[in-house]
C-alpha cells in the first residue's frame, strides 16, 4: 500500500500543479468563453478541491464545508456543463486560498497518524482525480492558444535518446492466447471500470510496433482522405462535415508545408512524431486508407502486458510495458517532462514484451472499443465516474505526455466521445485480418 509520506508527497505535487497551470494567466485569460470541451479555469481549480474536501474532509472525518455552498457551485454532477459559466465562484485569491486550505487539511490528516484504509482510499482517489483534471487544465490552455504551461518543479526540458534502428512500418505478431483482460485483485489501487481481471480469447494478430505518425498521417490528408466518403463511417462522414474538418485540429499549410499549433504558436510538424488531437472518426478512416484497423482494447492490452518467461510467454501480466517498475524518463514520455510529444523512436527502454514502443506515455491511443462494464461491475463511491459513460465513448489506453506516472498503467481506462479531437490522443494501427 501507498505510504504516508508518499501521500503526503502526491498531494503537495497534485495541488502545486493545479495552481501552476493557472497562476500565470491575466484576468482576461481566466475568463474564458464557452466551449464543449473545457471548463471555466477558476472553476476547474475549485471542483477539483472540493472533491478532494468533499470525500476526505467532509464524508472521511466529517468536517464542515469551508464554503457553506460548495455543493451548488462546484458539484459536477449536480451541476451541468453550461451552468458553471453563470456561477458566482470565487476569484483567483479566493480560489488559491480554497485549494491552500483543504491541501493543509489533508496534510494535517496525513500527519494526525489517525488514517484508516478508507480515508486512504479517498485521499488516492482525489488525488489522481486531480491529476486528471491537470491534464484537461494542459489541453485546456491547447485549446484556447495560452502559452506553454511553466511547472515550479519542472527545471529542464527532457530531449530523450532517438533509436533510428526502429522502422514505423513495422509490426509485430501477437500469438493466441488465453488473456485476463483488467485488474488483478492485488492491485494497489484501480477505478471501477477497471474490476476485474476476466478471461477472454485472443485470436493471432499483428499490431505496428509504434504509433501513427504526423508523416504518415499528412500523407492521408495529401491523398483527399478527408475528401473521400467510402473512407468514413456513416457517424463519422456526419461529424466530418459537420465540422467541416479538412486535417487534424490546430493544422494549417504554410507554404506548402505542414504546420501545427503548439499552445500559442506555429511549428513545423515532424515527420517521425505521434500524431496527435485526432478524433476517433479521424483514426478509423486513416485505418480504411492505410488498409488497416484500429486494434481492440484486448489486443492492445495484450500487446503492452503479456511478460516473457524463458524462451516462451507466461500468462502472468506486468503493470507497464517493461515490466512493474514505476515509470522513469528513461522509459515512457509522462508527467509534462518533455512538455509535448517525442519522436516515437525514442523510449527504448519502455519496449513492451514484443516490442511495441511507447504504449505508455506521449499520446493516448484509441481503440475500436467501446467503453463497457467488464463481468460484475460494482461502482465507485463516485457513483458517476464511469457508468454514465458506458456505450458512449471509445476506449483509449496508454496515457500521453501530459499524463502523470503514478496514475497509468496498462489496465487504465480512458474514454471519449469518438467526435473528442482536442485531448491528447493519437492511435497504433493492426493488420486487417484475412
Amino acid at each position: 500500500m501507498t505510504s504516508n509520506e508518499e501521500l503526503i508527497k502526491w498531494v503537495k505535487e497534485a495541488r502545486q500543479e493545479s495552481i501552476d497551470l493557472v497562476s500565470d494567466l491575466n484576468e482576461d485569460q481566466l475568463t474564458v468563453p464557452y466551449l464543449d470541451t473545457v471548463n471555466p479555469l477558476i472553476w476547474e481549480i475549485c471542483h477539483l478541491t472540493y472533491f478532494q474536501e468533499l470525500w476526505v474532509l467532509r464524508k472521511g472525518v466529517g468536517q464542515k464545508p469551508i464554503f457553506s455552498n460548495a455543493d451548488s457551485l462546484f458539484d459536477s454532477i449536480k451541476i451541468g456543463h453550461e451552468a458553471r459559466w453563470k456561477l458566482p465562484i470565487p476569484n483567483k485569491e479566493e480560489a488559491f486560498d480554497y485549494l491552500q486550505k483543504v491541501r493543509d487539511r489533508v496534510l494535517e490528516l496525513i500527519n494526525s497518524g489517525k488514517l484508516n484504509e478508507q480515508l486512504k482510499y479517498y485521499i488516492i482517489y482525489s488525488v489522481f482525480h486531480e491529476d486528471m483534471h491537470t491534464e484537461s487544465l494542459t489541453y485546456t490552455r491547447q485549446t484556447l492558444g495560452y502559452s506553454v504551461p511553466k511547472f515550479s518543479h519542472i527545471k529542464n526540458i527532457n530531449v530523450p535518446k532517438v533509436n533510428n534502428n526502429i522502422s514505423v512500418e513495422e509490426d509485430v505478431l501477437i500469438p493466441n492466447r488465453k488473456f485476463m483482460l483488467g485488474a488483478t485483485k492485488d492491485t494497489n489501487f484501480v477505478f471501477d471500470n477497471e474490476r476485474w481481471a476476466h478471461e477472454v480469447k485472443v485470436e493471432p494478430f499483428k499490431i505496428s510496433r509504434t504509433a501513427v505518425t504526423e508523416g504518415q498521417f499528412a500523407k492521408f490528408v495529401d491523398d483527399k482522405g478527408y475528401q473521400r466518403k467510402e473512407l468514413w463511417d456513416n457517424e463519422g462522414w456526419k461529424w466530418k462535415n459537420a465540422t467541416q474538418a479538412e486535417h487534424p485540429l490546430y493544422w494549417r499549410k504554410e507554404n506548402d508545408l505542414w504546420q501545427k499549433r503548439y499552445f500559442d504558436k506555429y511549428i513545423p510538424i515532424d515527420a517521425n512524431r505521434a500524431v496527435i488531437h485526432v478524433s476517433w472518426y479521424e483514426a478509423d478512416a486513416y485505418c480504411r486508407w492505410a488498409k488497416r484497423r484500429l486494434p481492440t482494447e484486448t489486443e492492445w492490452e495484450v500487446a503492452a502486458s503479456i511478460e516473457p518467461e524463458g524462451n516462451s510467454l507466461s500468462n502472468n501480466k506486468r503493470n507497464y510495458p517493461w515490466g512493474n517498475e514505476i515509470p522513469n524518463t528513461d522509459k515512457a514520455n509522462l508527467g509534462w517532462q518533455s512538455m509535448g510529444t517525442v519522436d516515437i523512436r525514442s523510449h527504448e527502454k519502455g519496449d513492451s514484451t514484443f516490442g511495441c514502443r511507447q504504449m505508455i506515455g506521449n499520446v493516448w491511443e484509441w481503440t475500436d472499443t467501446t467503453f463497457k462494464p467488464y463481468p460484475g461491475f460494482v461502482a465507485d463511491m463516485y457513483q458517476d465516474y464511469s457508468q454514465t459513460s458506458f456505450d458512449t465513448r471509445k476506449v483509449l489506453k496508454g496515457g500521453c505526455w501530459a499524463t502523470q506516472p503514478r496514475l497509468i498503467s496498462n489496465t487504465w481506462r480512458n474514454f471519449y466521445t469518438p467526435d473528442r479531437r482536442d485531448v491528447f490522443a493519437g492511435f497504433r494501427t493492426c493488420e486487417l485480418k484475412a
